[in-house]
């Protein structure tokens, strides 16, 4: 037998040898656009101007609220100084060169801090806390609030179970519209219980909810099941909160969903619509739900980026 009889041609190894080239590039494309999520270093989130921090805002007692879910009780952060709660009050001793001196610290000289919220909770929770909220604080206290509530009733309980008011996953959007109604309703009441528990007034920034799949509206994870009407029923959620902020003077509207686009799943896509070139790195903890170190860093200065807002506008005290 001759050896060209058996011996691959110089053309056939060629095609192997693109066809494997071919394959490992999908291969390395794959990984590195639909499964690395890298978190990147450094700052994250908008700037925040100096000159709002270099006064004092009011000379009163001010009590700093949080209220919520995890997001607000800080899972997810290096450490509890990282908190956006936390980075709101005061910054921490390893804080970022562009934010030192950007705290209510700065502002408000005599602030004191409770944090209330509590990690997987839900609104009926969030109402309930707020029912034993205690007596109201003395006139002489200004209250500043701030909110993340609904998050968990729209991903709870991960479809391993029926959908329901407040673990609502998997839900039709025909399911869910009694408890998207039931939920405003829920909160316009938590809205009023903060405003009497500070008959000396108060501020309340309320944040919508972000989305970890960047718009897309798939599941974020191999391990969660396909949700069909899962971004209608949060835009419906969102729309929600938004109503309820603007219709009260007091009620300031913390836009963490549009911060977040194009850093939850698919930051790396840069073909997506919210792909963030200056940016591409994911915000979101191991658990898919909270923040990381740089999301709570920041969802710290969109806080404050509209506590700035409002306190342009606000006497001085």
């Amino acid at each position: 037998m001759s050896k060209r009889t058996w011996m691959p041609s110089r053309r056939r190894l060629w095609t192997l040898a693109c066809v494997a080239l071919l394959c490992v590039s999908a291969g390395v494309a794959y990984i590195q656009f639909f499964l690395l999520r890298p978190v990147g270093s450094g700052p994250a989130g908008p700037a925040v101007a100096s000159e709002p921090f270099e006064q004092v805002w009011t000379e009163r007692p001010v009590l700093l609220l949080g209220v919520g879910d995890s997001v607000t009780a800080g899972l997810g952060a290096d450490t509890p100084a990282h908190s956006y709660f936390n980075r709101l009050a005061e910054n921490p001793d390893d804080e970022y060169a562009d934010m030192r001196g950007k705290s209510m610290q700065e502002v408000y000289p005599n602030l004191t801090r409770k944090n209330i919220a509590v990690s997987g909770t839900t609104s009926l929770a969030h109402y309930h806390r707020l029912q034993d909220l205690g007596e109201p604080q003395p006139e002489e206290v200004y209250g500043v609030v701030v909110m993340t509530t609904g998050g968990n009733d729209i991903i709870h309980n991960y479809g391993r179970g029926e959908p329901r008011e407040g673990a609502m996953y998997g839900a039709s959007y025909e399911q869910a519209e009694p408890w998207i109604e039931n939920f405003e309703q829920r909160l316009n009441e938590m809205l009023d219980m903060l405003v009497a528990h500070f008959p000396g007034g108060c501020e309340i920034f309320l944040a919508d909810i972000y989305d970890p799949t960047d718009g897309v509206g798939d599941a974020p994870s191999v391990f969660l099941p396909a949700w069909p009407d899962g971004l209608a029923i949060h835009s419906a959620y969102n729309e929600r909160i938004r109503r309820v902020a603007v219709q009260r003077d007091n009620v300031h509207l913390v836009p963490m969903h549009a911060a977040f686009l194009g850093h939850g799943s698919h930051c790396r896509q840069f073909w997506r619509e919210h792909y963030c070139s200056e940016d591409p790195h994911y915000w979101f903890y191991s658990n898919i739900e909270d923040p990381n170190d740089r999301g709570y860093d920041a969802i710290r200065r969109v806080f404050l980026k509209e506590m700035v807002k409002w306190s342009l506008f606000a006497p001085r005290t």
